[in-house]
């Protein structure tokens, strides 16, 4: 047991060593990005909302095919990847990296990767209950397709897109100030005690 957990942190030193490496370019960027995701100030969520509201107007507004749409994002990732590690090395130098800053981009990759390897054993898991219960996997998988189906067409797609992209963006810092927590325990604590006003009942 003891060697399999050596051999998986061994493993996950080296891929987000690889991951660190092949960010060098980003990483002022990737900690500036994190300190906003993770409200370092108390203006940083309304900046991202109002940031995130933005985009999606104009996205409205200019209302473009799927293909244009498409054509124009990887447009962008691919000036980005080619612009920003060039403009951050000018902008901020190599000389003012801290070790606190070295740390903490470390700290971000390695939770990259592990957010990696859920995904990832979350769609294991959802090969092997496919093998080993095909009736489960069948009808789990159906009727969330079909419940995602729902949602789509009750509510437009720009807006559920919105939405969804806008919680992502601030996940982290809900989760970074308690929020996320606070509340999984007071639902916790809510369905607890309707459990144990049934069981009163029943008994």
């Amino acid at each position: 047991m003891a060697e399999s957990d050596n051999k998986s942190a061994n493993v996950l030193a080296q891929e987000t060593a690889q991951l660190e490496e092949q960010l060098q370019g980003w990483r002022e960027v990737i900690l500036a990005g994190d300190r906003v995701v993770r409200w370092e100030k108390i203006w940083f969520p309304g900046a991202l909302i109002g940031a995130t509201t933005l985009v999606f107007l104009l996205i409205y507004y200019l209302d473009p095919s799927v293909l244009t749409g498409l054509s124009c994002t990887v447009m962008l990732i691919c000036l980005a990847d080619y612009f920003v590690p060039t403009v951050a090395l000018k902008v901020f130098g190599s000389n003012t990296w801290t070790t606190e800053q070295q740390q903490r981009f470390h700290e971000i990759c390695n939770n990259l990767v592990r957010s990696e390897r859920r995904v990832v054993g979350w769609w294991k898991r959802l090969c092997a209950l496919k093998e080993e219960k095909p009736k489960v996997y069948f009808a789990s998988v159906v009727s969330g397709l079909l419940a995602v189906a729902w949602i789509g067409q009750q509510v437009h797609n720009l807006f559920l897109t919105y939405l969804i992209v806008s919680f992502l963006l601030l996940l982290p810092g809900l989760n970074q100030h308690g929020v996320i927590s606070k509340y999984t325990a007071m639902a916790k604590r809510e369905i607890n005690k309707l459990l144990k006003q049934k069981e009163k009942k029943t008994q």
